[in-house]
């Protein structure tokens, strides 16, 4: 078992240190956090031992687990990496892109592996589908949340349509070329609602919308692509297939037939591909464990990390503009 820590004991770092307690593939040694009160607080409710300083808790363990506010993962993972330790880093990467780069080419001159928390790619519903997801030519995406003033610190950008941004990322094999958005401050110092459009090199386009003062919650992508439509729907993890193929020469009663202009009949069939349900956080963590173990590339690399967040400041960028 590989041995962790957990620097960061706040909503989310809490949610790790439970679920790296039942992992079976890590041995949790303990945690960091800045706040003596709320470490002693969550050390003497649940048991995890707490470290007075991060280079203790570092010099202890095999990985470091990052899930600090944004702004202090760069620090915190320089010094694990270092330091000769694997590191995990909750979304985004880092604050900037620069110190994305830095991250990754210590982890290169300092041989240790890298993953970060873009916990979407282990939705089951995305598991399911992203098989069949094959050169997609048009993407819509919706992730609308409630209002919660914990995230507002930063644009929804970085707080919300990352995680579609990187989703994209994984399935559209092509660079972006073109990027046009806007965004609105309503409640926050920063935007709260955000539209955006990336345009691929292959011709793809892709359409995100991002809200955090919607009255309700919605996680949702389509992939269109030739042939067929995907829809994940990441929030209730379900997921339908639309496929068309062309249509037989007899069709049955209940068949779904469509005819074009030009005379061509094509058959419509839905599928609802079987979603094994699973703790997406616990899977990423175990992903990174086997990662290690294994020497293998981790399922979101420092690399893919640092695009997803290149892409989403030059969205931010267009607000500016």
């Amino acid at each position: 078992m590989l041995k962790i820590g957990v620097l960061g004991a706040g909503h989310l770092g809490k949610i790790h240190l439970r679920l790296l307690q039942q992992s079976k593939k890590y041995e949790l040694v303990g945690f960091y956090d800045p706040n003596q009160e709320n470490a002693e607080k969550i050390s003497k409710e649940f048991g995890y031992k707490h470290f007075d300083t991060i280079a203790k808790l570092i010099h202890a363990v095999d990985v470091i687990d990052i899930v600090t506010p944004t702004l202090s993962h760069y620090k915190c993972a320089r010094a694990a990496i270092k330091s000769g330790k694997h590191v995990f880093i909750e979304k985004p990467i880092s604050n900037t892109v620069e110190e994305a780069e830095e991250i990754i080419a210590l982890a290169k001159e300092y041989n240790v592996k890298g993953q970060v928390g873009h916990v979407e790619r282990f939705n089951p519903a995305f598991i399911a589908t992203k098989n069949m997801i094959e050169n997609p030519m048009f993407i819509e995406t919706h992730r609308l949340a409630e209002f919660n003033p914990r995230g507002t610190d930063v644009p929804v950008v970085l707080d919300l349509m990352i995680h579609d941004i990187d989703a994209i990322l994984s399935v559209v094999q092509s660079p972006v070329k073109n990027i046009s958005a806007s965004g609105i401050s309503v409640i926050s110092e920063t935007p709260d609602i955000a539209n955006a459009r990336l345009e691929f090199e292959n011709g793809c386009v892709a359409n995100l919308t991002a809200s955090r003062i919607s009255l309700k919650n919605m996680r949702k992508s389509r992939f269109f692509q030739k042939d067929a439509y995907i829809s994940v729907d990441f929030l209730e993890k379900k997921c339908e297939v639309v496929k068309m193929k062309n249509a037989p020469e007899n069709p049955g009663d209940f068949d779904m037939i469509l005819q074009n202009a030009e005379g061509v009949k094509k058959q419509i069939y839905f599928s609802n591909p079987d979603v094994n349900q699973n703790n997406a956080i616990l899977d990423e963590l175990e992903s990174f464990a086997d990662a290690i173990i294994n020497d293998t590339e981790p399922v979101v690399t420092l690399e893919q990390a640092t695009e997803a967040l290149r892409i989403a400041y030059k969205i931010i960028d267009c607000f500016k503009k």
